[in-house]
C-alpha cells in the first residue's frame, strides 16, 4: 500500500522549496529530501521543483528529468515550463523540448502554450522554428486568437519579416493594444519609421487607448523621422492624461527631442526625471554630442560619475564621439585611457573608431594611422574614419590606402569607391575618378540614394535629388530657383569640388541646386507663414555635401531663418550665415 504524504511534511517541503528559489545546488538538497520523506510522489511538489530548477543557471538537464520523472503530468506544468524557458532568451530549445513532452502526454496546448512558445522563438529570431509552430497553432485552431495573433505579430516582426507581421495583424478580427503596439515597434525597429507612425495614427483614428509602450515606440519612429511636432503632442497627451511616465519612456523623450533638434527640451526632460538609469545618462550625453556640444557632454559625464551609475561601454561610445565631433583632443585622450585603467572595460572596434575619428577629424592624421596599425584587425569602421578624415585634409596618398584597404575588405561596398572617387576629385586626379566610376559600372554598383525628411503639421515629407513626385512640385520648383538667385546675389557660389564627384548622369549644376535638402528646405519655407514663424528642422539620411552646407549657410541668412539638418554624422544649426559645426564636421 502506498504510503500517504503528511500535511506537515508537504508544508515543509513546500517552504524549502521556497527558500532555495533558482539555485540548483540547494534544489537538488530539497530534491533529496523529498525523496526521503516520500514527498516526491506529490506531483505539486515536483512541479514546483521543475519550475524553479527551469528558472536557474546551467539546469537544462536537471530540469527535463525532472519533468519526466512526474507521472501524469499536466498542462500547468508544461504550459509554465515552456513559459519560463521562453523569458530566458537562450533556452529556445528548452521551450521546444517541453512543448514536444506536452504533445508527447497527449495534452492539448492552448493559447497560452503558444503565446509563451512564439515568444521563445521571437527572443532568438528563430524564424524557421517560429514558422512551424505558426503551422501548429492553425491545425489547432487557434489562428484566430488574439493573444496568439499578437505574439505572432511580435515574432515576424522580430524576425525581419515585417509584411508577414502586417499581413497577421491585418487579419485579425479583434487588435488588442499589444497587438498595435507590436506592429508600431515592429515598423520602427526595423527602420519604417513613417509606416509605424500611420499604424499609431491608425490606432487613434479605431479608438484604441494607447499605452507607455505604444508611446515608446512611436517616440522612437518620431527621433528617427526627426518629427518634432508629433513628438511633443505625444509629450503633452502623456502629461495631459496624467500617464506613468517610467524611465524608458522619459528616455525615449529624451532620445526624440535630442535626436529631433531641440537638446535644451531633452535636458529638461533629464533634469525632471526621478530615477535616471546608465541608458538615461547615455541618451543624453549622446544627444549633446550630436549637437556638437562636446564641453556640456563632457560635464555630464563628469556629473555622472560623481552622482549617476557607473559608465558603460555605450556610455564612453557616446562622450567619446562627443568628443570628436567638437575637436577636444585631449578630453578624448583621457577619456579613452580612464576606460581601461579606472572601469575595467577593454575598448571594442566601436571605441577605437571613435579615436580615429577624434584624431583624423583634428588632422592628425599620423598618430590615427598609427592607432589603426595597433589593432590586429582593423574593421571597415576604423578604415572609413581614417579615409573620412584623409578626405577632409586632402591627404590623397593615406586615403588612397585606406581606400584600398577597405575595398579589399568589402569589395562590393559602393560607399566605398565613391568616397576614394572623392578622394581623387579632391585631389585633382580625374583621370583615376573616371576609373573609379568606370569600375563601379563594370561592377554594377550603384551609389546610396540620399533623401531628406521635413515634418509639416505632423506629416512627414521626403525628396530625393531632383525629386518630382511631389503634388506641389511646381510650386516647391519655382520656390527654389527664386531662393538660389537670392542667395546667388548675397555672394554665394556653387562649391565646384562638390560639382566634380556628386554627379554622375545628370546636368552638374541642375543637380547640385534640386539636391533632396535644398528641395526640402525650400517646401518648409514656403509653407511658412512670415520669416519669424518657427525654425526649419529637415533630416538627412547621408551626409551633407559641401555645396548644400554652403548654400543652406546663405539661406539662413538671406530668410533670417533658423535651419536644423540632422545628416548621417551630426546636427548642423544654421543661423545668420554660420553653421555650429564651424565647418568641422
Amino acid at each position: 500500500m502506498e504510503k500517504r504524504i503528511s500535511p506537515s511534511s508537504s508544508s515543509l517541503s513546500y517552504q524549502l522549496l521556497q527558500r532555495a528559489g533558482t539555485r540548483v545546488k540547494q534544489l537538488r538538497q530539497v530534491h533529496a529530501h523529498l525523496i526521503v520523506t516520500g514527498a516526491h510522489r506529490s506531483r505539486f511538489l515536483l512541479t514546483k521543483l521543475a519550475i524553479l530548477a527551469c528558472g536557474a543557471r546551467n539546469s537544462t538537464s536537471y530540469t527535463r528529468n525532472i519533468s519526466l520523472t512526474i507521472s501524469n503530468p499536466d498542462s500547468y506544468l508544461f504550459n509554465s515550463l515552456i513559459r519560463v524557458s521562453s523569458k530566458l532568451g537562450s533556452r529556445q530549445n528548452d521551450a521546444v523540448f517541453f512543448y514536444n513532452a506536452m504533445l508527447f502526454s497527449l495534452l492539448t496546448p492552448s493559447n497560452y502554450t503558444f503565446t509563451s512558445l512564439i515568444k521563445s522563438c521571437a527572443t532568438v529570431s528563430a524564424l524557421s522554428l517560429g514558422k512551424c509552430v505558426h503551422c501548429h497553432v492553425v491545425v489547432n485552431g487557434f489562428g484566430f486568437d488574439s493573444f496568439v495573433q499578437a505574439s505572432l505579430v511580435a515574432f515576424y516582426a522580430k524576425c525581419g519579416e515585417v509584411r508577414v507581421a502586417r499581413k497577421v495583424f491585418d487579419e485579425m478580427p479583434e487588435r488588442s493594444v499589444v497587438a498595435w503596439n507590436a506592429m508600431v515597434s515592429g515598423y520602427e525597429q526595423n527602420g519604417f519609421s513613417k509606416e509605424a507612425v500611420e499604424v499609431f495614427r491608425l490606432m487613434r483614428d479605431k479608438g484604441v487607448e494607447p499605452d507607455s509602450a505604444t508611446f515608446v515606440g512611436v517616440l522612437s519612429a518620431c527621433a528617427q523621422l526627426g518629427a518634432l511636432e508629433l513628438g511633443t503632442w505625444v509629450h503633452d497627451h502623456v502629461i495631459a492624461h496624467g500617464l506613468d511616465t517610467s524611465v524608458v519612456l522619459e528616455t525615449a523623450l529624451i532620445n526624440m527631442y535630442a535626436r529631433c533638434g531641440n537638446v535644451r527640451k531633452a535636458r529638461e526632460v533629464f533634469n525632471g526625471m526621478k530615477v535616471r538609469n546608465v541608458v538615461a545618462w547615455t541618451a543624453m550625453i549622446s544627444g549633446y554630442g550630436t549637437h556638437g556640444y562636446g564641453k556640456e557632454a563632457i560635464e555630464l559625464y563628469e556629473l555622472m560619475k560623481s552622482h549617476g551609475p557607473s559608465p558603460n561601454e555605450i556610455t564612453f561610445v557616446a562622450i567619446l564621439s562627443a568628443c570628436a565631433h567638437a575637436g577636444l583632443v585631449n578630453e578624448g585622450r583621457r577619456i579613452f585611457s580612464s576606460m581601461t585603467t579606472n572601469y575595467g572595460i577593454t575598448p571594442r572596434i566601436e571605441h577605437h573608431v571613435c579615436m580615429v575619428d577624434l584624431l583624423g577629424r583634428a588632422g592628425l592624421l599620423n598618430e590615427a594611422y598609427d592607432h589603426v596599425l595597433r589593432l590586429k584587425t582593423p574593421s571597415s569602421a576604423i578604415w572609413t574614419a581614417l579615409l573620412g578624415a584623409c578626405k577632409m585634409h586632402k591627404n590623397l596618398d593615406l586615403g588612397v590606402e585606406a581606400a584600398e584597404q577597405l575595398l579589399a575588405i568589402e569589395p562590393e561596398n559602393s560607399g566605398h569607391y565613391v568616397m576614394l572617387s572623392n578622394v581623387y576629385a579632391l585631389a585633382g586626379k580625374m583621370d583615376k575618378v573616371e576609373k573609379i566610376r568606370n569600375i563601379m559600372i563594370k561592377k554594377k554598383l550603384k551609389k546610396r540614394v540620399g533623401y531628406s525628411v521635413i515634418e509639416v503639421d505632423q506629416k512627414a515629407h521626403m525628396f530625393t535629388m531632383g525629386d518630382k513626385r511631389h503634388p506641389e512640385t511646381s510650386e516647391i520648383y519655382g520656390y527654389l530657383d527664386d531662393l538660389m538667385r537670392r542667395i546667388g546675389e548675397a555672394g554665394y557660389v556653387t562649391a565646384q569640388e562638390s560639382v566634380l564627384h556628386e554627379v554622375e548622369e545628370e546636368e552638374r549644376e541642375y543637380a547640385l541646386r534640386y539636391h533632396s535638402e535644398k528641395l526640402a528646405i525650400a517646401f518648409g519655407l514656403m509653407k511658412s507663414k512670415s520669416e519669424n514663424e518657427s525654425l526649419i528642422r529637415i533630416v538627412k539620411n547621408l551626409r551633407m555635401c559641401e555645396d548644400c552646407h554652403l548654400a543652406i549657410k546663405f539661406i539662413s541668412r538671406v530668410c533670417n531663418r533658423e535651419i536644423i539638418v540632422r545628416d548621417k554624422l551630426r546636427f548642423h544649426h544654421f543661423k545668420d550665415g554660420v553653421c555650429s559645426c564651424a565647418d568641422y564636421w
